[in-house]
């Protein structure tokens, strides 16, 4: 695809080729995320960082990617401090603040909102997320991440076996992530989640038409006993008409250590999209894995940084002029290590 001023809507507007040309401007990016280099590359452009759902990593992720390539942060969180609680259309919308803004990213909790806001926007528009339809930047740094871990471990993307964990009929980011696998050969899915949560038909015969092969289960350990990576997610309360329904699927699936030595390689990688939930009667990635090596979550974290400032400057065309606004960093930095 020719990325520049292009809106990133959905997976399904990408090839491999792109993905591969993604991941490779995020690895160039390592540098400035770690605080080695500084680049102001984007100096004066800006992001309108808009979320009408709530949010911490994403929202923050993508405003620190901005900031990191030299870009100034304007932020709208909440309905309440929008003038779409007055009646105002996201069209209507989307017309007056792309006038303000370089690049838009937008959350939003109706599925096709962010695609139906991009028509009335003048300057590219990027989905963080709408409702529990699509997080194609999460499933992007998803897969990256995939991509790090298995290349420590000498493992290419094609051919891994990858279990999701919880309520996949929610979870926008399992979605986004198995319309982006199908683009990699032979890999084995293992779908595990209550029958009421199940992964949505349709991307299920999606995964197989491409070739992939799925086995959907409602059982934890003797699903895990053989897989790669283990992808949790938490159940999406916030999907449900209300928390008493959410209750009956929470805590179901708990990853431990215990079940983690017991089932699983030793080398099986644990990913999260986060926020976990840590309260006990869900806690499904316990704590006692914070010291496991193949917990990835944070890793994790830290990529989406570097994911996202590819698509910034990608999109924004500056991708081969990043290292030119470069200097040295002259302050202490931890990241650094």
């Amino acid at each position: 695809m020719n990325f520049t001023g292009a809106h990133i809507l959905s997976i399904e507007q990408f090839e491999r080729a792109d993905i591969k040309r993604i991941f490779d401007v995020a690895d160039a990016m390592e540098p400035y995320a770690l605080r080695k280099k500084v680049t102001r590359v984007l100096e004066g452009a800006i992001l309108g960082n808009m979320f009408f759902e709530p949010s911490t990593r994403t929202r923050v992720s993508f405003g620190a990617a901005f900031n990191l390539l030299g870009g100034n942060v304007r932020e709208t969180t909440g309905f309440e401090s929008s003038s779409i609680t007055k009646g105002e259309s996201l069209y209507d919308t989307a017309r007056v603040l792309s006038g303000y803004s370089d690049v838009i990213c937008m959350r939003h909790p109706s599925g096709g909102s962010v695609a139906e806001f991009a028509q009335g926007s003048r300057v590219p528009v990027i989905n963080g997320g709408d409702g529990p339809n699509e997080h194609p930047t999460q499933a992007l740094l998803d897969l990256y991440t995939i991509r790090k871990e298995m290349r420590s471990k000498g493992r290419k993307l094609d051919g891994l076996r990858i279990a999701m964990i919880g309520d996949l009929k929610h979870g926008r980011t399992v979605h986004s992530l198995c319309k982006l696998v199908r683009l990699f050969s032979d890999i084995q899915l293992t779908l595990i989640s209550p029958k009421e949560l199940a992964m949505p038909e349709y991307i299920v015969e999606e995964l197989r038409m491409a070739g992939n092969k799925v086995t959907i289960t409602d059982d934890l350990t003797h699903s895990i006993s053989d897989i790669d990576i283990a992808y949790s997610t938490r159940i999406q309360e916030e999907r449900f008409s209300n928390k008493q329904e959410a209750d009956m699927y929470r805590g179901r699936y708990r990853l431990n250590q215990r079940i983690y030595t017991e089932h699983c390689q030793p080398n099986t990688v644990i990913m999260h999209p986060l926020p976990r939930d840590s309260r006990e009667e869900a806690n499904e990635l316990d704590n006692d894995l914070n010291q496991n090596p193949n917990l990835a979550i944070f890793r994790q974290a830290d990529n989406g940084v570097l994911v996202r400032m590819a698509l910034f400057a990608l999109v924004l065309n500056v991708a081969d002029q990043v290292d030119k606004y470069s200097r040295e960093v002259n302050w202490h930095s931890s990241l650094r290590g």
